[in-house]
């Protein structure tokens, strides 16, 4: 009997391949829109999940308040990881590294600037990399030693067996190696090229050890044997205290599996992250899969009066409902088995793009079985979803009446069929406007004033030779010669950069409870002239004034927190030194641009090394020129070095990544989903005119004209499309008003998203309903009415 049923179902596709063709259309874009969705989903939620111990192990995270509010991020004091291991007996390994940075490695002749860390021993037994080449135990005990990565072994010994090698650390350290581990998952929150003893760190880093517990660092994983993580963390509660007197900073572990999709905070309570972002992805491959399943379910009852008169004569010779509802059903599921295999070939081709788009390496996993599992269940639940309507309505006909002659009313089937269109459109309005939205979100703060001028402005690493004064200074005198630099300044990081914080400022009037966090930077002379800001009040540092060591400038943000009203002249206390206030810079955007500008305080760095040379480039002089020309001067100057230059404007737009992203991404789903909803309203078209073709004819030749039936005929769907409109509007606007809830410089919602809505699928419901209405109202009517 299936044999027989899969033959008729071959044959009702091949007999009606138009209808097939956009059945499958429609289910292949969707399949295929649910795959690389789920594809995305799936690889976000793998984060950190390759290792064997992922579920014990946890990131330790401190929460301190300051400026009326708790901030809580991964920095902790050095201390912590032998704390945490020597007095808690449910912590079985606990272990310090640095936060992952570039540095230079080389070989013979072979010299690569890639990611490094520095850590404990113990952070190989809590995260269990697989080692290709040396011995796995005992490694990182000795201070000159260095694990690395398949690629980075690969491209420093070539062929060479690397164990026992020497490498160099930044041309000066020689480090010899232990292991060579495989290369890192892409979607580890881990991420490093080798790793070096945090032995090594101390001693090139003299100040981590005069570290107290008031200093937050370094990164703490912590393994633990078993137990509850509430109760671990409820023991936690004034470990800083008990180490420290003066501390108000809180401990808390944070689970590994959890770091990278749950990491917002506020006010010390998790509240989510990028969690929020793949739920929205989820619903949108749910929804765009359901569209594609409503579409079919339309297209299939449009064909019923073709059908009818085969379920009569069906049920005639003696089938039951139950043997044609399997038919049905069957013929559903061997389309999307097909669409399927169209929409394998739609992601295959484009992955590439969605790859790149992404900056990830999605991948279909042939080999795993989950894989064909899920996709197994994904087949079957749409063949269901989508044949389940038309298998229960079309074998509800009555043998008698479909073969005296198939006539049905437009009763509740019909009211079914307007239900469904209604709602494809309701979610393709909400995806409209939540798009639009995103995108003048994105706009307004692209546009938002930033407070200094990142156009033809560049940050350089200071590297190698340039970390000495002298060689600063020639770079500076060189630079501004050659015409290619218009301003040159220094900065102790990068000036897009968070992070580098301090509570301990004190001033003439603070209140004790009064606790202000402030960013704090080394600057160069003329850095504000450099950067394109400007200064409030006072002066910056410059060479007019070379004895400014005792000199700090804050910005505007830092002089209202503290609640200063003649700032300039005012002695403070920073960092255990008395220090004067010289200037107020006006406020510029260094961290997110969705936030208010944190305090800042600016001292002189001028005699320190690191950090980044800033760069202004002389605006009347040729781009490519100049730039050639600059590197021309480091290289001269820092020869063992690559020049390591960056446009502020580009390591800025970076910050947008995100939201651009879901933009975009809501841009192409939100397109496919119009599209597949265009079918489904084309499907309904289709019924209206089989429905309506005497009706039509009469008209015609009682005189109505080609415009008076397209009137006609769109009428009713623009009708369906303004209920859609009405109902996804608030939805719409729920949804946007959330997401914007997160910003604290965000628009206000206009009126122009929902007019974009509402113009764009009235346009797309008028074309779709229009090809199919004029066929039909130019049709002969004597076609139709000859029988009559």
């Amino acid at each position: 009997m299936f044999k027989l049923n899969l033959k008729i179902a071959f044959r009702n596709l091949w007999k009606n391949k138009g209808f097939s063709l956009i059945n499958i259309g429609g289910l292949a874009i969707g399949i295929a829109s649910c795959m690389i969705l789920l594809l995305y989903v799936a690889y976000e939620f793998g984060y950190d999940k390759q290792f064997k111990n992922y579920n014990t192990t946890y990131v330790a995270y401190t929460n301190m308040k300051a400026n009326g509010k708790t901030f809580s991020w991964a920095w902790t004091p050095g201390l912590l990881a032998p704390e945490l291991k020597d007095k808690y007996a449910n912590v079985a390994n606990a272990a310090r590294l640095s936060y992952p940075f570039e540095q230079m490695i080389s070989h013979n002749e072979q010299k690569l600037k890639d990611r490094a860390i520095f850590a404990d021993p113990s952070f190989l037994k809590i995260l269990d990399y697989k080692f290709l080449k040396g011995n796995s135990n005992g490694l990182l005990q000795n201070i000159n030693t260095v694990i690395l990565t398949k690629t980075l072994a690969k491209n420093l010994f070539h062929d060479e067996n690397p164990i026992g090698k020497t490498v160099k650390l930044d041309h000066s350290e020689a480090l010899t190696v232990e292991a060579v581990i495989d290369d890192l998952p892409e979607n580890s929150s881990i991420k490093f090229s080798y790793i070096m003893p945090w032995k090594l760190y101390e001693k090139r880093e003299k100040w981590i050890q005069e570290q107290g517990w008031g200093s937050n660092f370094c990164l703490t994983l912590v393994q633990l044997h078993n137990g509850s993580l509430d109760q671990l963390n409820d023991s936690l509660k004034g470990l800083y205290q008990r180490n420290q007197k003066n501390l108000t900073n809180e401990l808390f572990l944070h689970p590994l599996s959890k770091w990278h999709l749950y990491n917002e905070f506020e006010n010390g309570k998790l509240v989510g992250g990028k969690i929020g972002q793949l739920k929205i992805f989820l619903l949108l491959a749910i929804c765009i899969l359901l569209i594609a399943c409503v579409n079919f379910m339309n297209l299939s009852t449009a064909r019923s009066e073709k059908r009818a008169k085969e379920v009569g004569v069906r049920k005639a010779i003696g089938s039951n409902r139950k043997s044609l509802i399997g038919q049905f059903i069957l013929e559903s599921t061997l389309l999307t088995f097909i669409g399927t295999i169209v929409a394998f070939i739609l992601v295959e081709i484009s992955l590439p793009y969605f790859n790149n788009l992404l900056d990830i390496n999605l991948v279909i996993q042939y080999q795993d079985w989950r894989y064909w599992t899920i996709l197994l269940g994904l087949v079957l639940f749409t063949g269901l979803i989508a044949g389940s309507y038309p298998a229960f309505y079309l074998s509800s006909f009555e043998p008698i009446k479909v073969l005296k002659g198939f006539s049905i009313k437009s009763g509740s089937s019909f009211s079914i069929r307007k239900i469904l269109v209604v709602f494809q459109f309701v979610f393709a309005a909400c995806l409209i406007v939540c798009t639009a939205v995103i995108y003048q979100q994105l706009n307004y703060i692209k546009n938002k004033p930033i407070g200094y001028n990142k156009g033809n402005l560049i940050q350089m690493v200071v590297q190698g030779n340039l970390k000495s004064q002298k060689k600063l200074e020639l770079l500076k005198e060189r630079l501004l010669k050659s015409g290619a630099a218009k301003n040159v300044s220094l900065l102790s990081m990068n000036i897009d950069e968070g992070g580098n914080n301090t509570s301990d400022v004190s001033w003439l009037g603070k209140r004790t409870d009064d606790k202000i966090l402030f960013n704090q930077r080394g600057i160069g002379y003329d850095f504000v002239e450099t950067i394109g800001s400007e200064m409030v009040a006072g002066r910056e540092f410059s060479i007019k004034f070379p004895s400014d060591s005792d000199k700090v400038i804050f910005n505007e943000a830092a002089i209202k927190a503290m609640g200063l009203k003649n700032p300039l002249g005012t002695i403070i206390d920073f960092g255990g030194r008395r220090a004067v206030i010289i200037g107020v810079m006006k406020d510029f955007v260094s961290e997110s641009p969705y936030q208010k500008v944190a305090p800042m305080v600016f001292y002189s760095s001028y005699n320190n090394s690191g950090g980044v040379v800033m760069i202004r480039l002389n605006e009347t002089n040729n781009l490519s020129n100049s730039l050639s020309q600059i590197d021309q001067i480091v290289k001269e100057i820092n020869p063992d070095y690559p020049v390591d230059r960056r446009f502020v404007s580009d390591s800025f737009e970076e910050k947008f990544q995100d939201e651009k992203l879901l933009g975009t991404l809501s841009n192409w789903f939100g397109g496919f989903a119009i599209f597949i909803s265009s079918l489904g309203l084309l499907g309904l078209a289709l019924f209206m005119a089989e429905q309506r073709k005497k009706e039509i004819s009469i008209r015609k030749v009682l005189g109505a004209s080609t415009a008076n039936i397209l009137t006609l005929l769109n009428k009713d769907f623009i009708k369906l499309v303004a209920i859609s409109n009405v109902i996804a509007f608030p939805l719409a606007y729920i949804i946007v008003n959330k997401w914007l809830s997160g910003y604290e410089y965000k628009i206000s919602i206009s009126f122009l998203p929902f007019l974009i809505a509402i113009g764009l699928s009235v346009l797309v419901a008028v074309l779709t309903v229009s090809l199919q209405s004029i066929k039909v109202a130019k049709a002969n009517p004597v076609d139709a009415l000859k029988y009559e």
